[in-house]
């Protein structure tokens, strides 16, 4: 398997296929990097190279007790950056990943990077607060938190039916890609899926992408069950300098695995689209 040992001492394991431009996905809450599946096959096809990490406590990467936290995913990620010698990058992530790819950004500048994308991100804040009314209660969170503690292998089963919109009347239900998900989740730590329901609630990546000077194609879904809209995608596409606004009227959260015909679709238009004066 494929690693980097980060400067504290962490393997943090990687998929590096293909040669071409590199583009980095970075996945969700408690996934790893398998659950680009859809999108590394596409995209290597085409001729990029594609590059996903498992976060630290994810996956087949260590689990370790500290460090489950924004700002040390991000310098995880710059380190494979750094290792892997990356240059002219496109950045994509999901749900958790997106606010990775923004912390990532607004920590470490762009030089290596010239687009980046933001699938269902949890940017720029998830909770609800004074200044983030629209945002998601901490009850909510705790409730996660209580659930994932009391019985993690129910719990990740139960969600992956709002993950992927399979709650929705008339939805076509993927046995597969639920026990994809489940799989996934089980074989990270519980302490650092525990501590990431803070990081993905709490993280305010508000002056990341205030900093982000690169073009960003920002995608939600108004049906989106696990990041609700309302304090997602289109404020996070206000904050930063070039962003390109997708929404989608029932699409789940998850849409990279149930319409990565969609998602493929759109990533590719927008890394071949050329940068204008404006965006």
């Amino acid at each position: 398997m494929a690693t980097i040992t980060t400067t504290d001492g962490t393997k943090i394991f990687y998929k590096d296929w293909g040669k071409g431009q590199p583009i980095v996905f970075s996945h969700g809450w408690p996934l790893s990097a398998d659950d680009w599946d859809g999108q590394m096959l596409y995209f290597g096809n085409l001729g990029y190279r594609v590059i996903a990490h498992d976060r630290r406590g994810h996956g087949r990467s260590d689990q370790t007790w500290g460090g489950n936290d924004m700002n040390t995913y991000a310098d995880d990620l710059a380190e494979l950056f750094e290792k892997l010698d990356l240059k002219d990058a496109i950045m994509v992530g999901h749900s958790t990943g997106g606010g990775e790819v923004a912390r990532y950004l607004g920590r470490h500048g762009t030089k290596r990077v010239v687009k980046a994308a933001l699938i269902s991100a949890i940017t720029p804040l998830m909770l609800k607060t004074e200044k983030n009314p629209l945002g998601t209660p901490v009850a909510v969170f705790d409730g996660l938190r209580a659930a994932l503690a009391a019985n993690r292998p129910q719990f990740y089963i139960d969600i992956t039916l709002p993950f992927y919109g399979y709650n929705r009347p008339g939805a076509k239900i993927s046995e597969g890609i639920r026990e994809h998900w489940w799989l996934q989740g089980m074989v990270g730590s519980v302490k650092a899926h525990y501590d990431c329901i803070g990081v993905f609630s709490e993280t305010d990546t508000t002056e990341d992408l205030k900093k982000i000077d690169i073009p960003v194609l920002v995608m939600h879904s108004e049906d989106d069950q696990i990041v609700p809209i309302a304090a997602a995608g289109p404020a996070a596409a206000k904050l930063l300098k070039y962003a390109t606004l997708k929404v989608y009227k029932d699409l789940p959260h998850g849409m990279p695995a149930t319409h990565a015909d969609i998602v493929n679709a759109e990533l590719l238009a927008f890394f071949k689209a050329q940068r204008s004066a404006t965006a």
